[in-house]
């Protein structure tokens, strides 16, 4: 993936979390740049995660490890980014729809 691929991801990646924060209860409502960083910092998170524990535990190890990794890492990232609140249950609903997104999401430049 090059660099507008990486572009594109992180703009539906904060997308996605501003849509979250209307559609999910307990998702709070992010401005784009607080989206923006959270996509960033879930980003980092999740790459030092599959550095140190390998591929079955990122969401592209499309097992139930890398759905709840992935949920607990969008759950973290609440402590990093002071605008962000939430729930357990808003963090696996949001680790669903931000893996259905991004199945559809092309991030390779032809």
């Amino acid at each position: 993936m090059g660099w507008v691929g990486a572009i594109v991801r992180f703009i539906v990646a904060a997308l996605v979390l501003m849509l979250l924060g209307y559609v999910v209860p307990g998702f709070s409502h992010l401005t784009f740049w607080d989206a923006l960083l959270a996509a960033i910092v879930i980003s980092v998170v999740g790459y030092l995660l599959e550095t140190l524990f390998g591929r079955g535990v990122s969401p592209y190890g499309r097992g139930i490890v890398g759905f709840l990794v992935s949920a607990v890492v969008i759950w973290m990232v609440q402590f990093v980014i002071p605008t962000m609140h939430v729930t357990v249950v808003a963090a696996l609903i949001a680790a669903l729809i931000i893996g259905l997104v991004d199945l559809f999401v092309p991030t390779a430049v032809r």
